[in-house]
């Protein structure tokens, strides 16, 4: 495999007008990132400064690596989450070996996902569809969101899924404090009133600034208003964690599931962004840079990361062009371990919830659903029911997985949902019944699309849309023999629309063609495609009944027509004379 060419977004096609958009996006994502990384170490178990320690090797070695150009790298909730859960097995929580633990967690993310992406399992980001990656999407935004608004009324935030946290919230309004929620509302529309009508204002790190100067002046701490807090200040120590090497195996397992919540997280938002931006992004790449990201995290001493959803969401909408605002992201991160680790003890905890919320609004995209919904073939709802429309229920199956079952199942059940529906969609292909359409050329198409397209009196011309094979053989045998009525002499099956056929099928068109013919009927095929004609001719030579092709539909349908009055006339011979004229032929 090609190595990845490092800091692409930098040193491929960079515009000069971009710097004050990446170093604005910057400033505003260090402002989010700084705090939220505190508080992510906290869910890890770990002290609330090695969310810091992770933060600036993570965004230098993405940055080196990835394919996105506004995706950024940091502790995250669920993987700080699934950090907690996997090394408490292994630890007691608070120990200097739980601490170690976590780091050594980084550092095996790191290597696992690095041989993955070599290794080129990036494919698998082609198992999850764009439906299922919106509803991936949509769920994480607003799981992330029911966690954070009960910070704007400051309540104590409810455990398990997300309709658990928000029945929480809803059940302790009472408890709310009138003068944080005053905060975390004004934060709210301040970022969103920016966002609008003022959109080339940083409205993200106007409002973060904007909260701490009112922390000082109405000296809201006093007040109830809740506040980050003390931050220790100082570089972490650099180099591997103090473990047996049995731990890294120990850890694999948890391993591979971090990597995948992360892995999702990350090419989720950072396709989100590219279609926007109209560019690509490498799932191979995206794998490396997650890797090489965790490998950084780890040897700084600090705990696992994954492509953050909301940061990024931040970043984008300041203005962020390219990796750049990483970069300065890093610095600021570095500087605040040195110098300004005070200046972040006073921001608003409300503050904090807003810009976030504000930055996910945009994500839960209702739209789309309901596009989902209306997306879907005409005339199959007969055929598939709801399963008409798969990608609206593999969006919301992912979507609900997510909301009910967390963020790693959630996007199981959503590829196998969408996964399910394929195999329940090819075995029931549609068959269309084609009539001629009016005009001189003679074509045929579906009648059902078209009443106008007229059936041949005694001839049936069946359509299937699909390719046909083991799953589907019996379900289109059956399709097929529905159509042979009192009244139909022939049956043509146009095979331009299948594009492939196994042995199983080519044994069912056989057997179909035999059953047929028993009952008088002819059956044709019509514009096979050359691995259906090669299959279906290796298959019948040493058959009763031969299956006679034609290159176009129209062909067979007038062969059928001669056939048909061929018959007629020996028929009326015979009725006349009492005699055939000569013995029938097998077609």
């Amino acid at each position: 495999m090609r190595s990845p060419a490092l800091f692409t977004s930098l040193t491929q096609g960079y515009k000069r007008r971009w710097v004050r958009g990446d170093l604005v996006a910057g400033l505003t994502v260090w402002a989010v990132l700084v705090p939220e990384a505190l508080a992510y170490a906290s869910i890890a178990g770990v002290s609330p400064v090695v969310g810091l320690y992770a933060a600036p090797g993570a965004l230098i070695f993405y940055a080196a690596f990835g394919s996105s150009r506004q995706l950024v790298t940091g502790p995250m909730a669920a993987t700080a989450a699934l950090s907690a859960a996997a090394v408490g097995d292994l630890a007691a929580g608070g120990s200097h070996a739980y601490v170690q633990l976590t780091i050594t967690l980084a550092i095996t993310v790191g290597i696992i996902a690095i041989l993955a992406g070599l290794l080129r399992a990036g494919f698998l980001a082609n198992f999850i569809s764009a439906p299922v990656m919106k509803g991936f999407i949509i769920g994480l935004a607003l799981t992330i969101i029911v966690g954070q608004i009960p910070k704007l009324f400051g309540i104590h935030k409810g455990e398990g899924d997300f309709f658990a946290q928000l029945w929480h919230l809803l059940t302790h309004l009472d408890q709310t404090s009138a003068i944080t929620l005053l905060v975390g509302v004004a934060s709210l529309a301040l970022v969103l009133a920016l966002k609008r009508w003022a959109p080339v204002v940083p409205g993200s790190l106007v409002t973060v600034l904007l909260g701490i100067a009112a922390v000082h002046v109405f000296d809201l701490a006093t007040h109830g208003v809740k506040i980050v807090g003390p931050i220790q200040s100082g570089l972490p120590s650099f180099g591997l964690p103090n473990v047996a090497a049995h731990s890294y195996l120990d850890l694999a397992p948890a391993a591979i599931g971090v990597m995948l919540v992360g892995f999702a997280e990350a090419l989720g938002a950072g396709k989100t962004y590219a279609a926007k931006q109209h560019y690509e992004i490498d799932p191979n790449r995206e794998l490396i840079a997650l890797g090489a990201a965790n490998l950084g995290a780890g040897l700084c001493s600090g705990m696992v990361v994954n492509g953050s959803l909301s940061k990024t969401a931040v970043n984008a909408s300041a203005g962020a062009r390219s990796q750049l605002s990483s970069l300065v992201v890093a610095v600021l991160t570095v500087v605040t371990l040195l110098f300004l680790t005070g200046l972040f003890e006073d921001l608003p905890d409300a503050t904090l919830a807003a810009v976030v919320i504000a930055a996910l609004i945009d994500l839960v995209d209702v739209r789309s659903l309901v596009g989902f919904y209306r997306l879907h073939t005409a005339g199959l709802g007969r055929i598939y029911g709801l399963a008409a429309r798969p990608d609206f229920i593999s969006a919301l199956a992912a979507m609900f997985g997510v909301l009910v079952f967390d963020t790693l199942p959630g996007l199981f059940i959503g590829i196998a949902v969408s996964i399910a529906l394929l195999l329940y969609r090819a075995s029931r292909p549609n068959v269309a019944v084609l009539g001629r359409v009016p005009g001189p050329e003679g074509d045929f198409d579906d009648v059902e699309r078209n009443p106008h397209n007229k059936p041949v009196p005694g001839v049936a011309v069946l359509r299937v849309e699909s390719g046909l094979f083991f799953a589907n053989a019996d379900t289109i045998r059956k399709d097929v023999l529905a159509h042979a009525t009192d009244g139909t002499k022939t049956i043509v099956l146009d095979g331009q629309t299948v594009p492939f056929i196994d042995v199983t099928a080519a044994q069912m068109l056989e057997a179909l063609a035999e059953d047929l013919d028993r009952d008088g009927i002819q059956f044709l095929l019509a514009r096979d495609v050359g691995q259906v004609r090669d299959i279906v001719e290796r298959e019948d030579r040493d058959r009763r009944v031969v299956i006679r092709a034609y290159p176009t539909v129209r062909a067979a349908v007038t062969a059928a027509r001669k056939s048909q009055a061929k018959t007629t006339t020996e028929q009326q011979t015979k009725e006349r004379t009492g005699k055939p004229t000569k013995e029938p032929t097998k077609s």
